[in-house]
């Protein structure tokens, strides 16, 4: 009887002893030394996928005083079909608006005043707000100009991802000068291209992001005021001077400042931006016998007769 109590003890010790040696293996198995790590999986690449028209955040510059006059029409036509990437930034509340455009109505605590620290306070609203959303592209334009939201997409993917992207048209046809204060009350003298904000211009986020240290919170109203001139100005300057980035200029935006009587109305729907107050060419007006016009062709017909019923 004690030999087979015996017996059944050491045969439970030895089950025992090898449940812990596969235990001592199994756990030296997980060491450093014996797993191999999973790799770490990093996001998606923005530049992975193809850019599509809810990458980009347009800014629309505006004041109270053209609530009516000018942003009606553009509501009316092409914000109609990109309400959703559009901010419209003013300098006071708007009942008719707010009810219309929800928070992509944004009333900034910028003064009316058509003035440097004025416009400047408005783009640096637009700037920082673009930086919040998280969006790839950001796209300046006046309330007085017609966006082609077709053309712009199709610019702005010719563009590699991993580029830094200043884009526009410039007003002049040499740099600018400005003078760039130094230490000691002395000055130096810098020049750079600038795209116009009446044409309106975009910038990538890879670049905007560098643009930070000079651009975001109060220090782009700063850095604007340190070289005296407007906030489009200030945009390349930031750009040219601080980053040593370079302006691509584009034939395709366009300002109140140019005549459009040269385009056709082919032409016309290949451009990204357009003076919406300015006179389209006649030409522009007619759409080919029998066939129905784009919803481009109808929005510029709207912008050249602004009388005309929209069509549908």
């Amino acid at each position: 009887m004690q030999y087979r109590f015996l017996r059944g003890l050491a045969g439970a010790l030895l089950a025992l002893l090898c449940m812990g040696l596969l235990s001592l293996r199994y756990h030296s198995s997980l060491s450093p030394q014996g797993v191999r790590e999973t790799p770490e999986l990093s996001p998606p690449s923005l530049g992975s996928r193809e850019l599509q028209l809810h990458d980009v955040f347009i800014a629309v510059k505006t004041t109270r005083a053209f609530h009516h006059s000018r942003l009606e029409l553009l509501l009316d036509t092409w914000v109609s079909r990109t309400r959703e990437q559009t901010f419209i930034f003013t300098d006071r509340p708007d009942e008719g608006l707010q009810e219309r455009l929800g928070s992509h109505l944004v009333v900034t605590n910028c003064s009316a005043e058509h003035s440097h620290p004025a416009l400047s306070c408005k783009t640096a609203a637009e700037f920082d707000a673009f930086l919040a959303s998280g969006l790839r592209w950001f796209c300046h334009v006046d309330d007085d100009n017609y966006m082609n939201p077709r053309a712009l997409l199709q610019l702005l993917r010719t563009f590699p991802p991993a580029q830094d992207v200043y884009v526009g048209r410039p007003s002049l046809n040499r740099p600018i000068h400005a003078s760039e204060p130094q230490p000691r009350n002395r000055t130096r003298l810098v020049q750079f291209w600038f795209a116009t904000g009446g044409a309106g211009f975009c910038i990538n986020r890879k670049l905007a992001l560098k643009m930070a240290p000079w651009a975001s919170g109060s220090r782009f109203v700063e850095t604007s005021a340190l070289i005296r001139l407007p906030d489009d100005c200030t945009v390349g300057y930031i750009i040219e001077c601080k980053l040593g980035g370079h302006l691509q200029p584009s034939p395709l935006f366009h300002s109140h400042l140019e005549t459009l009587q040269l385009l056709g109305a082919a032409q016309l729907l290949q451009q990204v931006s357009l003076p919406s107050l300015s006179p389209l060419p006649r030409n522009a007006l007619v759409s080919t016998a029998g066939c129905p016009m784009s919803p481009e062709l109808q929005g510029l017909r709207l912008l050249a007769v602004p009388h005309l019923p929209r069509q549908h």
